[in-house]
Formats: C-alpha cells, structure tokens, sequence
C-alpha cells in the first residue's frame, strides 16, 4: 500500500483516562489465569475416546486420512506418470550416491527402495521423494571410511586388480571390506532412524529451527565442495588414500594430484561428457519447464547409452575402464545392525539425524506452502525414523530427500505420495530383473551424474552477497559454517557453524540496541531522537527504549546504556550528595553554616552583609558556657539543597537535569531473575536522588512475569507501571504542575539542625546491596 501524500492524512482524536496498570486492570476487570494441576493435563492428554482415539491413529498412520479420500479419476493417472519418471531417477541416483558411501552400487538401490514404503504409512508430505541424498550419504560415507579404511583389509597377492594395489604383492580383500563396510553404514542407518524416532516422540522437530538458512546454505555448500573432490578421483579413475576429518579434503586433492599421470583417459571422457550433457539437458528442462509436459529423464538416457558403449566396445578388458561389475538380482536378507559399533558413531549419527529430518522437512514445507496443506513436523521426524531404521535393516544407508528428485516427482503431475509407491515399484523392478544390464556401467558416469546434481548447492554461493547486504550476521553464518565444514569435515563444522550461530544470537541480544525516545510535537508518538529532526526531548524527562530481552548476559550493558543515556551515575550522584550533606551538617554544627526561613543554606557573611543578629546570639551561648563548640542549638528549621546551584563546600556533585525517567519495555519480551532483581535496584538507586522512574509498555506476560519474580515491594509498587509511554509522560507532567514531586534528598536534612545524632546518610547506607557491589559481596563470602 503505498504512503498517503500529507494532503491526504486523516487525523484522529481518542479521548479516554490516562492509565496506568493498576488502574487499566481496574477498569477493565482484569482476570486471573487459570493454572492447570499435572493432574488435569494428564487427563485431558491421556483421555481416550472413539473419536480421540481415531484421530490419533490418523495422526500415527497419516496414511489412512488422506487415502480414504484420494480421488481415483483426477489423481491417480498423474500419479503414475510421476512415480514411473521418478523411479528412474531413483535407481540411477541410488547407484550413483551408493559411491559417496563407499559401498557397491547395489545397496544404493535398496537405500531407494525401503524407505518409501515406510513414508508412504507415516509421512505427511504429499510430494517429496524419498532416498538417498548427497550430504547425509557423504556423512556416512566420512564413518565408513573411518571405520573401515583399505588398511584394514590388506592381504598378500601376486598382481594387481580392479580395485587396486596398495604395493607391489598387497592387495585389498574386496569382499571382506564390502562386508564390512555395508555393515557400517547399515548400523549408523538404524541409529539415525532410532535418533529421529526418539525426537519425534518427545515432540523436539523444533530444534531443527536451530538450523537456520544461512547456516543450512554454508553447510550444504561446503558438503558439495567434499563431495565433488571425493568423485573427482573416480572421474579421473586413480588411486587414492581414505581420508575423513580435518584437511580430507586437502589430503585428498594431494593424492589425486599426486597420481594424476595415472589417469584413465576412457573414464575421465566419460565422464565429463556425462558432466556436460546432463548439465546442459538440465538447463533446457529448466528453461522449457513451461513446454515440455515431462522433464526429459536425461540421467536415465545417459546411463542407458553408456552401458551399451561400455558393453561393446569392451572398454573394461580394451582400456582398463573402472565399470560397476556385479549388481545381484533380489534384495539382501535382513540383518540386526552391529551393536558394538554403534558406541563409536553416537555424534556422527545424530549430526547425521538432524541434518537429514532439516534438509527432508524444508523441502517439504516449500511443497506444502505451494499446494496449499501443512505438514506435521514431529511426525516426519517419526516417519524418517522408521524408514531409516527399516532401510538399514535391509543393507540401506540414511535416507532423506532430495530437492531435485522432488522436484521431478512434483512436476511431472505427482499428487500425492501414491507416485512414490510407483516410484518404488520401479526401483524394485531395476533390483529383480533389469540391475544386471547396468554392469557394464562405468563407475566414472555413475560419479559425474552426482556432480552434474550439485549444481544447486554450489549456485548457493550467490547468495552470499545479498547476505552481505542485508543482514552481515547472518553472512558471517554463512561463511563460518561453510568454511569450518570444508576444513574441519561435515560433523564438525556443522557443529562449530551451530555454535557460531548461536554464538552470534548471544552478542546481538547482549549488546541490543538502545535508544533515547522523543516526541513528535503534537502526537503521541515517540521515536529515536538520532532518527528524526522533526522531534523534542520531553524537558526534564528521559525516555529510554530497550530492543531486546533483558537477562543475565545484558543487563550489566542495559544499566551502561541506561547511565549514558540519563548522563551521570546514580550511585555516584548519590554518595557525593551524602558525602556534601555530611560536611554541610558538620559546618551548620560549627555554626560556619546557617539556614534561613526558607531552608536554603546560606554562609555566616551573605552577599557581603555580616549576619550580627546570628553571631550575637551564639557568641552569646558561647560566653554564658551552656553549650560546646559544636554542639550548640540552631534553630529548628528544614533544610533545602539546591544541588543545581553551586555547593557551600568543596564536593563536586553530578548534575541531574531530569526529574523524571521513562522505560520503554514494549520491545522487552523476556525477563529473567537477575534482570528483575537488578532493575528493582536500579529503580530504588534512581529513586533515592529525587528521579522518580515509570515502565511504560509492559506487555502482560511480562507483568505477571514481574509479579511472579517479587518484583514489587513497598517502594517499586504497581503504579509505576504505564500503558503506554504517553500515559507516562502525561501523568509526569500532571504531577509537575501539581508540585506533588520533591527530591528524596532534600528531607535528609529536614529538622537536622536541632539533632545530635549522626546524620541519616551513613557508610552503612552507602553498602545497599547493588550489583555495583557485588565485587565486595563475593569477597565478604571469602572471608
């Protein structure tokens, strides 16, 4: 909506009592909350009932809801188009990422497989694909090799194989390590699953919030860098060393450098042919998406071709070409995962977990916003869970989703997860009956496909840019993750780009921006000063805005602000009064001082006219012998400091130039215990030097929050509490014209001059329990 030009501004006039809290909830019958015992939540929660109970089975099995109205005429034809495109390239990408776990080929296919079934019973996304995807396969891939190195499988031979010779006469048992390997990666799949179940159950799907874009966007950038660095030494066909960790990728790229003249020239052209034609095909479907009705499938093509090249022209026996060799028809039996490994992989596995539910549920949601339904967050935690620990009970590895199979599954008419069941009848007709006519694949195609597909990922660099422009926390985010996960390996920089994260939302609302308020003259509006010419200070008043939560890691630069903004230290103003009250007392007791009718303290000689009257009647005393020095009587007169004069004695006293200090809390949504004790102290420091101090804009829930926390008590009671800052101010100014406000100050000295005791302001004062004073509290506690 564009902006009213100033012709056209309407004014408005509301007419009604100033308020403050008390009086607000007076007026308005302000009720009381009603607390719930654990008793009747219990109740309410565990309480069964038929439709209670189908409600939860729909929310358990999702499926049963959406499959008994799925309409059979419209959805259905869509569907099976959808799910047989998909499947296709689910069975090419399954054989492809099966690479980056360092497995054969074969369980990729089951890692495509298993899952969907399981997400077809419990997910609540209509459209995402399910299987294996890029990052979460390079994170299990980084344990297996950890886990089960070549060095581990070495054994004495004559010559050299397939896979490779470690040294002349050392071979790798192939078939042991696979074993092994598939064992790895089988069991961290379960404990994923496990760790995704357990969230879901416990109702934590919001952590993942934790993971925000810029962190999601560094991290998957980063893990595109590993994973086109781990398939570079397969395009490129030369050995190389298992590296994981810290430098992998460094190490890596040394040792493909170092053997780069052992390149084999039929796999390396393989390979980047496949590199540039599913790029540029790719592009095509992007920009035609419009007009071609069905994306062209060309990873299915490519794969396709390349086979039958491979198959005859023998490029195996002809050219040593790297080929997939053996995938066995049917699926592997189930076996339980390896439970003394599991011990080893707890971190890695949860890292795992939380990266494949946020990458799953964020493509979900975009899914969702587009076709207008929701999804449940905790129940995909569920529904991964179980296709995790399902798929790894089969010689599977960690599935999730993956943007660009999705997006073949969506725009190819899917609509709903129908077109994954068909989807999974596809891969399940590859494993039974076509994965043999695939052998001849090289394993460079299978490599270049998955580089061709992180296009997306690395086009995230964009991003960084704009980042820059409009939020630079948020582009260091992006930097530090992406950087900590390139160098120190995926599970460790994401932990470190989730500390920084984290680290970041602590300095900014540590450090919050403060500003001082004015009004714009004739409304009851308030801004920042710094922002607008067209604003005045209120005289004699300040208004000061806190942005943020007020807790224990800020208060202390709250209270920084707060003195910068009122210009001079309470604590301070407060004992240099005391200091001058005290040898203003000691001089009215000398008789060097005296107070006139007024109150106001005034030397023996005043503008030049010596005070005779004065001076008789105490050199009279004096003479007669019936007081000491010192002690002799005064008349009984109050008082008055004008602490915005020039003092009698020799204090240097901060001016206070407002009488009045306004908090704007309609930006504070959090306090905690610390901040309310330190507030109240710092009210009660303000109060005791004559500035009398009002909170403005309170929400409710920080009301109860003060009431909860004993924030009041008999001198920071409820009234202090305002509506608005213009109830505030308003309030102010009728207590201004009243006269109702007076300097605390100015009673300490009241009636002093007929008093032998020692003046009210005394050390012990001055050792009121402030957070200024808590050095001397922790050092009292040591002695």
């Amino acid at each position: 909506m564009d902006a009213l030009p100033p012709e056209n501004l309407y004014p408005y006039t509301v007419s009604r009592p100033i308020y403050s809290n008390p009086t607000f909830e007076e007026d308005n019958e302000r009720q009381a909350r009603e607390e719930r015992t654990l008793r009747d939540r219990l109740s309410r929660t565990c309480g069964c009932s038929g439709r209670q109970a189908l409600k939860v089975v729909k929310g358990v099995f999702p499926v049963i809801d959406w499959l008994s109205r799925y309409p059979i005429r419209e959805w259905l034809p869509s569907d099976v188009i959808s799910g047989v495109s998909t499947g296709l390239v689910c069975s090419l990408q399954g054989l492809a990422y099966a690479l980056l776990v360092s497995v054969a080929p074969v369980y990729g296919l089951y890692s495509a497989f298993f899952p969907i079934l399981a997400y077809f019973l419990l997910g609540t996304s209509r459209h995402i694909s399910v299987g294996p995807f890029p990052v979460t396969c390079l994170m299990v891939g980084s344990v297996v090799l950890t886990l089960a190195p070549d060095d581990h499988f070495l054994l004495p031979g004559n010559g050299t194989t397939v896979n490779g010779t470690k040294a002349d006469g050392i071979v790798v048992d192939v078939e042991t390590m696979e074993a092994q390997r598939i064992m790895v990666a089988s069991s961290m799949t379960v404990l994923v699953g496990l760790f995704q179940v357990v969230m879901g159950l416990l109702q934590v799907g919001f952590l993942v919030r934790y993971l925000s874009d810029p962190l999601v966007g560094g991290f998957t950038t980063a893990a595109a860098f590993h994973v086109l660095i781990s398939q570079l030494k397969i395009v490129l066909s030369v050995p190389t060393n298992n590296h994981s960790g810290c430098f992998s990728i460094l190490y890596m790229l040394i040792d493909v450098f170092t053997n780069i003249r052992q390149t084999n020239i039929a796999d390396l052209v393989a390979g980047l042919l496949t590199i540039v034609i599913v790029m540029a095909v790719k592009e095509v479907n992007t920009k035609f998406r419009h007009k071609i009705p069905v994306p062209i499938p060309i990873e299915v093509i490519v794969t396709v071709v390349a086979a039958g090249i491979s198959y005859a022209i023998e490029l195996e026996s002809r050219y040593d070409a790297s080929i997939v060799h053996s995938i066995p028809r049917g699926f592997a039996p189930a076996q339980p995962p390896n439970i003394e490994l599991l011990w080893n992989i707890l971190g890695s596995s949860f890292s795992t977990a939380v990266v494949g539910y946020a990458v799953a549920v964020s493509v979900a949601k975009v899914y969702a916003a587009k076709h207008d339904y929701t999804i449940d967050g905790n129940q995909e935690l569920i529904a991964f869970g179980f296709s995790n620990v399902f798929c790894g009970c089969f010689s599977g590895f960690v599935a999730s989703t993956a943007l660009s199979r999705t997006a073949v599954q969506e725009s190819t008419g899917g609509k709903s997860q129908m077109a994954g069941i068909i989807s999974a009848v596809m891969v399940m007709i590859v494993i039974l009956a076509l994965g043999h006519l695939l052998e001849p694949l090289q394993k460079s195609v299978l490599a270049a496909i998955v580089i061709a597909n992180l296009k997306g990922m690395f086009m995230q660099v964009t991003e960084v840019p704009t980042l820059w422009r409009q939020n630079r926390a948020d582009c260091f985010i992006w930097l530090a993750t992406c950087l900590a996960s390139v160098v120190l390996g995926l599970d460790v920089g994401l932990l470190a780009g989730l500390v920084f994260e984290m680290g970041t939302v602590v300095v900014r609302t540590q450090f919050p921006a403060c500003s001082t308020l004015g009004n714009i003259p004739g409304t009851n509006i308030y801004r920042n000063m710094k922002d607008y010419k067209n604003i005045a200070e209120v005289p004699g008043i300040k208004i000061f805005k806190c942005n943020a939560p007020i807790y224990f890691a800020n208060i202390d630069y709250f209270k920084e602000r707060l003195r910068a903004t009122v210009g001079f230290d309470s604590v301070r103003v407060f004992k240099k009064r005391n200091k001058a009250l005290k040898k203003i007392h000691k001089l009215i007791k000398k008789g060097k001082l005296r107070a006139t009718e007024t109150g106001e303290v005034v030397s023996e000689v005043s503008l030049g006219v010596d005070n005779k009257g004065f001076e008789s009647e105490r050199d009279s005393g004096r003479e007669s012998g019936q007081v000491e020095d010192g002690d002799w009587p005064v008349p009984e007169v109050e008082v008055r400091v004008d602490w915005a004069m020039e003092l009698p004695v020799r204090v240097s006293v901060p001016k206070v130039q407002i009488h009045s200090l306004v908090l704007d809390f309609s930006a504070v949504s959090f306090l905690d215990v610390v901040a309310v004790k330190s507030l109240r102290l710092v009210i009660k420091e303000f109060l005791r030097i004559g500035v009398n101090v009002y909170i403005a804009g309170c929400d409710d829930e920080i009301v109860w929050k003060m009431e909860a926390l004993a924030f009041f008590d008999e001198e920071v009671i409820r009234d202090l509490l305002f509506l608005s800052v213009h109830d505030a101010i308003l309030f102010i100014k009728l207590e201004t014209a009243n006269g109702s406000m007076q300097d605390a100050m100015v009673e300490g000295l009241s009636l002093m001059q007929d008093c032998k005791e020692p003046p009210p302001f005394t050390e012990e004062e001055d050792l009121i329990e402030t957070y200024d004073n808590q050095h001397r509290a922790i050092h009292g506690l040591s002695n």
